[in-house]
């Protein structure tokens, strides 16, 4: 009877394992997931959106075998926070990315994260630094096996290759990864940058649309993306594959008096093109209802049937897929950028033909009426107004546990921000120090000024000093307290050589803004090359009692006070900058020098007989051992530390 049992038994077993390995067989492999972000990218400027001017056959073919929704709406206008909110399906004031440098907590797991669980292989490819999971955006690059940041500050004064690629160079990046990961199933996103400002379109762009170099660039984008949706037929991959274009933000081109992004929360920049094509289906849909980017993520996993048991922001939009939903989401903006300039915050719902911006001076707009939103018929006892506020209340409530700190960047990347139009953190240092948002200037009172603070960072960047410096005095004329202008005025002109005028702005700055440590920087940089070192100390010494982890600060504060004849101050800071950066070679040989000249030899040869293993070509480093050890009155090891560094400087002659 056991016997029989056992038989039984194992019958049973082997059928339930052949049951499962035949539906494991069965099930059809995950389709690849090529996921496409245009930036700076408007619905209203595509041809397959209704726009005349411009061609783009590649998104046009991509809307006719697919699902294109006509009201799509991203919740941020800036880069990096709207690509965070799109890849993890989240508010900006829930993930808490709201600004530059800001690293994603790892409780807010991303798209890419979600799909390696599940055996994709995963790979980005970004065309602005941006959102260089090193810098800009950290925590973005979690769960790509390959994240194709930008190489460390390049040397480049181009901006291609330094800051921004163009799409092409992005797409054949992309290509060649695929190709030599040709099994799935296949994650990678695309980022492609080109229709961000400055508008530079290569040719024929650039002739076709020569007076209107904006529609240039994204015919150029569709041009590029072209060329990868070709890549994946002749790969007989495109049939099969889930693609995914979106918009990040749009472009304000003027309306509302904003030249680009990043301040308003209009429908110019909110507003994005939204476009699934799903895998083995050509057929093409137009869906009208409101949805936002936020619901990208929950729809790829439900298209893939994949479970999280995370909670988004966002909802999938499968439904809308057959028709069997048509209802409008509602839709929230926020942005925090003002902020760096020192005016108000913006918050804003969309929703049943309304669209409400909570301001200093709130907006309410009947979009039916006024789409492109131009009369603001506010009143604070309007029923809406009440209702979206409530939203917007509520909403604070839930995220004030996900709020996350500033993000530090250094001088580097802050030339990097700029260079891309952004300010950054050191350009408004103390602007959000009051105790409520909205005592600060409504920027609609301001825009001017941020045009022209953007139009000076891109002159500056492209060697146009002229119009860099005209730019800004024209913004001190708006505003001569403005510290964001005597700063940026202050570093032209020292890196124009005009020291002491570069110091006037500086020192002027800091009376506005006086917790700005970059400022005291430049300023003390500005002295102590017009030969003050006494006002040089003071300001540099007011940049690292702000901020206390300046390596470069340091490093020129203990020049100062090697200039100043105060050895032992001058070792603290080299010191201090060598805890910063302890393998900094020219911090530890400014030390060496200091204690050499401080009669203590014996410590100068420890240093530099350990930086000598480091940097074995350094001929800096053996002449200083050489005068320590003469010091000492080792004549032999001063001989031999005296040949190696004659020895090293003959190889560095040309």
């Amino acid at each position: 009877m056991k016997l029989l049992l056992a038989a039984i038994l194992c019958c049973l077993s082997a059928v339930t394992n052949l049951a499962a390995a035949q539906a494991k067989s069965s099930q059809k492999p995950f389709p690849d997931v090529f996921f496409i972000t245009i930036d700076t990218l408007r619905a209203d400027h595509l041809h397959c959106y209704g726009y005349s001017r411009i061609q783009t056959p590649t998104l046009d073919g991509l809307a006719n075998h697919g699902i294109r929704f006509t009201e799509a709406f991203t919740p941020s206008p800036i880069t990096n926070t709207s690509h965070t909110s799109i890849f993890t399906g989240l508010l900006p004031s829930t993930h808490g990315v709201t600004d530059f440098a800001i690293p994603l907590m790892q409780s807010h797991p991303t798209l890419a994260e979600l799909l390696k669980k599940h055996g994709y292989k995963t790979a980005a490819f970004i065309g602005a630094v941006i959102l260089d999971s090193k810098t800009l955006a950290p925590g973005l690059d979690r769960g790509f096996d390959f994240y194709d940041n930008f190489s460390a500050h390049s040397a480049s004064k181009s901006r291609w290759g330094r800051v921004e690629r163009r799409g092409m160079d992005v797409v054949q990046r992309s290509e060649g990864w695929l190709t030599a990961h040709q099994r799935g199933p296949r994650f990678v996103w695309i980022h492609l940058y080109d229709p961000h400002d400055p508008y530079e379109p290569p040719l024929p762009y650039s002739k076709i649309y020569q007076d209107r170099l904006y529609d240039g660039e994204i015919a150029y984008a569709d041009f590029a993306l072209g060329n990868f949706i070709s890549y994946l037929k002749q790969s007989s991959h495109y049939r099969h594959s889930l693609i995914i274009v979106v918009g990040d933000h749009g472009e304000g081109l003027g309306e509302h008096n904003e030249e680009t992004h990043g301040i308003f929360l209009y429908d110019s920049t909110l507003h994005v093109p939204l476009i699934f094509k799903l895998p083995d289906s050509t057929t093409g849909r137009v869906v009208d209802a409101q949805v936002r980017t936020t619901d990208i993520l929950p729809t790829i996993l439900q298209i893939l049937n994949l479970s999280s048991g995370e909670r988004f922001d966002g909802e999938s939009l499968k439904p809308y897929f057959s028709g069997k939903e048509m209802t409008n989401r509602t839709a929230l903006g926020e942005t925090d950028y003002p902020l760096r300039f020192g005016w108000a915050p913006l918050r804003s719902v969309r929703a049943e033909g309304s669209k409400f911006i909570e301001a200093p001076r709130p907006e309410l707009y009947d979009l039916r009426a006024d789409p492109k939103e131009l009369t603001n018929s506010y009143q604070p006892w309007d029923t809406n107004v009440q209702k979206f506020r409530k939203q917007l209340a509520d909403l604070r409530l839930r995220s004030a546990a996900s709020s996350a700190p500033a993000g530090a960047v250094g001088a580097d990347t802050l030339d990097e921000l700029r260079a891309l139009g952004y300010l950054g953190a050191s350009d408004a240092h103390s602007s959000t120090n009051v105790p409520e948002p909205s005592l600060l200037p409504d920027p609609k009172d301001k825009i001017e000024e941020q045009n022209l603070l953007h139009t000076a960072m891109l002159a500056a960047d492209d060697g146009r000093l002229s119009d860099a410096r005209s730019a800004l005095e024209n913004v001190l004329q708006l505003d001569p307290q403005s510290a964001t202008a005597l700063s940026q005025l202050g570093e032209l002109e020292l890196h124009a050589g005009q020291y002491e005028k570069a110091a006037r702005y500086l020192k002027r700055s800091r009376e506005f803004r006086p917790q700005d440590s970059m400022a005291a920087f430049y300023e003390g940089q500005a002295l102590e090359k017009a030969g003050n070192l006494p006002a040089a100390r003071d300001a540099l010494e007011t940049s690292v009692k702000v901020t206390s982890a300046q390596f470069d600060a340091r490093l020129l504060l203990g020049h100062v006070y090697m200039g100043l004849n105060d050895l032992k101050a001058a070792e603290d800071q080299f010191e201090a900058a060598l805890l910063l950066k302890p393998e900094n070679g020219e911090a530890s040989i400014s030390l060496a020098k200091a204690q050499i000249a401080d009669s203590r030899p014996r410590e100068a040869v420890q240093l530099m007989e350990r930086l000598s293993r480091s940097q074995p070509r350094n001929a800096e480093v053996f002449e200083l051992l050489a005068n320590a050890y003469e010091t000492l009155g080792e004549k032999v090891k001063a001989q031999h530390a005296k040949v190696r560094a004659g020895a090293l400087k003959r190889l560095q002659k040309p």
